[in-house]
């Protein structure tokens, strides 16, 4: 029982000081939805049987959450807003981009992340989802507008 205990406080601490490492982060260059995305995505990660930053660095560990939500988002693209180099993320962390990538690909994996995910992408990410508009009919993929009315048609009614 007592070991439980214990291992629980370490998982808050741990959980709260990497919260706080990649919050810093976010403010410093990024924004509020990518930091609130970090505790969600963090928080997640706390609630597995087999938590994966219980060993290791935690500024690696932060750097790969960063990295893994900036990979699905475009944030190493520069023409994107927010905008950040791999380089200065992982300076800032002060950790190597073999690592961090290698980690971050773990976090994706973990939660299946990819493009245009429900859960874990930026807002601006899911208006610029090419497939939030398309359904599949006995097989077929459409455009969902097929069956509604257009604009003009609407107008004529």
């Amino acid at each position: 029982m007592i070991c439980r205990m214990n291992n629980k406080v370490l998982v808050k601490e741990k959980t709260d000081r990497l919260i706080e490492l990649t919050s810093d982060f976010c403010q410093q260059y990024l924004n509020d939805e990518y930091r609130d995305l970090c505790v969600k995505l963090i928080k997640k990660m706390g609630r597995k049987r087999d938590i994966p930053f219980m060993r290791g660095d935690l500024e690696i560990w932060a750097s790969s959450v960063i990295f893994a939500l900036g990979s699905i988002n475009f944030l190493f693209d520069r023409s994107s807003k927010p905008y950040v180099t791999r380089d200065a993320l992982c300076a800032h962390f002060n950790s190597k981009k073999s690592t961090v990538s290698q980690k971050s690909g773990t976090i994706r994996d973990m939660f299946k992340m990819t493009y245009w995910d429900q859960d874990f992408s930026t807002s601006a990410m899911k208006k610029s989802d090419p497939f939030a508009n398309l359904v599949m009919v006995d097989g077929l993929i459409l455009p969902a507008g097929i069956f509604g009315l257009s604009d003009d048609e609407a107008e004529d009614e």
